[in-house]
C-alpha cells in the first residue's frame, strides 16, 4: 500500500518542477507572453539578408531595442523586406536612421543594427527605412581571398643579367 507522505512528496517534487519550468519559460521570452506589447513596425529593404531570422534582435549601440516582426520577398524587385518591432520607449528615431545586418561574433546569429542620424524629424510608425547595408557573406568572401591569387605575393619581374658594357673592360 502506498503511503499519503510519499504521495504528497511526489506532488510536491512535480509542483516545484513545473514551476521552475514556468519561470525558465518567462525568463527566455524576456518576460513577455505573445505579442510585442508597446511596439511599433518600421521596414527596411535589403538585397541580402544571410541567416537573419524572426524574432533576430534589433540593436542600437548594442542594446537591444526590438526584434525582426516579419520577413518577406518583393514579388517586383525581388529584394527582401524585413520590418521590425520597435519599443515603443524609442519611437523618436530620426528620419534618416541606416540599418545593417551583421553577425554576432565570427559564427553567431544574425541581428539588425541601427544606427540613428542626424534628421530632426522622426520616423514615424510603418516608415521605410532607406539607408541599408546588407548582410556579408564570410563564404563568399573567404572563397574570393582563397581562390583569387590574394595570398600569394605580387609578380615581381626576375633580374635579368646585364649585357656586359663596351666600355667595361673584360679580363680573358
Amino acid at each position: 500500500m502506498r503511503s499519503p507522505r510519499i504521495e504528497f512528496a511526489v506532488g510536491a517534487f512535480l509542483l516545484l518542477a513545473l514551476a521552475t519550468l514556468l519561470v525558465l519559460a518567462l525568463a527566455s521570452t524576456n518576460g513577455r507572453w505573445g505579442g510585442h506589447g508597446d511596439s511599433y513596425p518600421l521596414k527596411a529593404r535589403f538585397s541580402n539578408i544571410g541567416g537573419l531570422r524572426p524574432n533576430a534582435p534589433v540593436k542600437i549601440g548594442g542594446v537591444m531595442v526590438g526584434e525582426v516582426a516579419d520577413i518577406q520577398l518583393d514579388p517586383v524587385k525581388y529584394d527582401s523586406i524585413v520590418t521590425f518591432a520597435i519599443q515603443g520607449k524609442y519611437k523618436d528615431l530620426p528620419s534618416d536612421t541606416a540599418a545593417g545586418i551583421f553577425t554576432a561574433g565570427l559564427l553567431g546569429e544574425s541581428y539588425v543594427g541601427l544606427t540613428p542620424g542626424g534628421d530632426p524629424t522622426p520616423l514615424k510608425p510603418g516608415d521605410e527605412l532607406m539607408l541599408t547595408q546588407p548582410a556579408v557573406d564570410l563564404l563568399q568572401l573567404v572563397g574570393k581571398y582563397m581562390f583569387s591569387g590574394a595570398g600569394k605575393p605580387a609578380d615581381t619581374p626576375t633580374p635579368t643579367p646585364a649585357a656586359p658594357d663596351a666600355a667595361t673592360p673584360t679580363t680573358e
